[in-house]
C-alpha cells in the first residue's frame, strides 16, 4: 500500500484535498468516488522527486499564457453551462478539468475557491488583469447585478471572438509582405557580402570606365564585405532602435498619427478602430453597464492614442449632458461619419446598443473584405518592387560588359 494525495471537488463544487492509502492510482479514484468526490489530480504523498524539488507545476503556470482562443472557448462553455442550470462553482470546475493550459487551470481553481469563500465572481476575475480585461470584468459584474450572468458571458464570448478574428485578419494581411521584404533584405545583404565581390573583381582588374550604377554597387559591396560584422550589427541595431522608438511616448504618437493618414492602410486603420469601438460599446451597454463606465472601458480597449483622446472627450461631454454622437460626428478625420450618424439614430430611437452592433458588423465585414483586397493589391506591388531591385542588379552587372566591349573594340 502506498500513500496518495488527490485534489478534487465535492458534489457541491467545494474544493477538497485528501491523503489516502491505496494499491495504485486507479484505486484512489475508487476511494474518492465512494467519498462522493470528483478527482482532478492525483499524486504520491511524501517522498523525494525532482518534480517536487523544482515545483514543475508552478513553473508551468508561470511560463504559460492564456491565449485569446482559449479564453473565448472557456467563456462560451461557461455561459452555456450556466444557461443549462449548472451552479457557477461546478461550471468553473468543469472548465478547469477541460483546459490543457496550466495557467488557465490555476486561475479557474483560484476563482472557484474564492467564490466558495463568498467573493463575487467579478472580484475574483479582477485579480487576474492579464487574463481578464477590464471589459470582461465589467460585463461579468453587470451580469451578476442584473441576474443575467449566462447571457453576459455569451455576449463576452462573441465579443472576444469577433475581436480576435479581426486582429488575425489584419495581421494576416501584413505577414505576407513582411516575410517577402525580410527574405529579400537578407538575400540582398548576403549577395553584397559574398557574391558581388567575386563578380566585380574582374571589372576592377580591367580598369575600365564603369557606369554609375556599377560603381555604386561595387562601393556598397566593398564596404559591406570589409565590414561584415559592422553591417549586420548595424542592421540589427536599426531594427531594434525602430522597435524601441515605437514603444516610446513620442514614437507612439508619431506612428499613431501617421497610420490613419496613409493611403489604403489608413482606411483599414479607421475601420478597424471603428469596429472595435462600436463592438465594445455595444457589448457593454447590452450587458447593462452604464454609459460613462462603458465609454471609459472602451477608452482602455482602443490602442491608438488619438482615438483614446476622442473617446475621453466623449466621456467628458456625456457627463455634462451632451449626446454621445456629438464627438464622433466632429471627429470624422478619425472615425467615419457613419459611426456618428448611427449613434445619433440610436439615441433618437432609444436603441443605441443595437445601432452600435450593426455598425460593428458593417465595419468588421468591410475590414475582412479590405484585407482580402489588400493581399491582392500587395502582390503586384511587391512584384514591381522585386523587379526593380533585380533590374538594378542586372543593369549594374550587364552595363560594364558593353562598356568593356567598346573599350576592347
Amino acid at each position: 500500500m502506498e500513500k496518495f494525495t488527490y485534489i478534487g471537488t465535492t458534489k457541491d463544487g467545494e474544493p477538497v484535498t485528501e491523503t489516502v492509502d491505496a494499491v495504485d492510482r486507479f484505486a484512489v479514484y475508487d476511494i474518492a468516488r465512494e467519498n462522493g468526490h470528483l478527482v482532478t489530480k492525483v499524486k504520491k504523498a511524501g517522498g523525494f522527486s525532482l518534480g517536487s524539488l523544482l515545483n514543475v507545476e508552478r513553473i508551468n503556470i508561470l511560463i504559460s499564457r492564456v491565449k485569446e482562443d482559449q479564453l473565448v472557448m472557456a467563456t462560451r462553455n461557461l455561459g452555456s453551462m450556466l444557461k443549462a442550470g449548472l451552479p457557477l462553482s461546478r461550471a468553473l470546475s468543469v472548465i478547469e478539468r477541460q483546459s490543457k493550459n496550466p495557467r488557465l487551470q490555476s486561475v479557474m481553481r483560484d476563482v472557484r475557491e474564492r467564490i466558495s469563500k463568498g467573493d463575487g465572481f467579478h472580484d475574483a476575475l479582477a485579480r487576474y488583469p492579464k487574463v481578464f480585461s477590464p471589459l470582461y470584468v465589467a460585463m461579468v459584474r453587470a451580469g451578476e447585478e442584473s441576474g443575467s450572468l449566462a447571457e453576459s458571458l455569451q455576449i463576452i464570448g462573441q465579443q472576444l471572438e469577433q475581436t480576435s478574428s479581426l486582429k488575425k485578419k489584419v495581421k494576416g494581411a501584413m505577414i505576407y509582405p513582411a516575410i517577402v521584404i525580410s527574405v529579400m533584405g537578407i538575400i540582398g545583404v548576403l549577395m553584397m557580402i559574398f557574391v558581388i565581390p567575386s563578380i566585380t573583381e574582374t571589372f576592377k582588374k580591367l580598369d575600365a570606365d564603369l557606369p554609375t550604377t556599377t560603381r555604386i554597387l561595387i562601393g556598397t559591396s566593398d564596404f559591406m564585405s570589409n565590414h561584415a560584422i559592422l553591417t549586420i550589427g548595424g542592421m540589427i541595431l536599426v531594427i531594434a532602435g525602430f522597435i524601441y522608438a515605437l514603444r516610446t511616448r513620442i514614437g507612439k504618437r508619431i506612428f499613431h498619427f501617421i497610420t490613419p493618414r496613409l493611403p489604403v492602410i489608413g482606411t483599414l486603420v479607421k475601420e478597424t478602430n471603428s469596429a472595435r469601438t462600436a463592438r465594445t460599446l455595444s457589448s457593454l451597454l447590452s450587458s447593462g453597464v452604464d454609459m460613462l463606465a462603458a465609454i471609459e472601458i472602451t477608452q482602455d480597449v482602443v490602442q491608438n492614442i488619438y482615438y483614446k483622446q476622442v473617446i475621453a472627450e466623449a466621456a467628458k461631454r456625456v457627463e455634462k449632458g451632451s449626446p454621445l454622437s456629438e464627438v464622433f460626428v466632429e471627429s470624422e478625420k478619425l472615425y467615419p461619419i457613419l459611426l456618428g450618424e448611427m449613434i445619433l439614430v440610436g439615441e433618437e430611437t432609444g436603441q443605441i446598443s443595437k445601432m452600435l452592433d450593426e455598425v460593428a458588423i458593417f465595419y468588421e465585414t468591410e475590414v475582412t473584405q479590405k484585407t482580402k483586397d489588400l493581399s491582392t493589391i500587395i502582390e503586384p506591388v511587391l512584384m514591381v518592387f522585386i523587379g526593380g531591385v533585380v533590374g538594378f542588379f542586372a543593369l549594374a552587372m550587364i552595363a560594364p560588359i558593353y562598356s568593356i566591349s567598346d573599350s576592347i573594340g
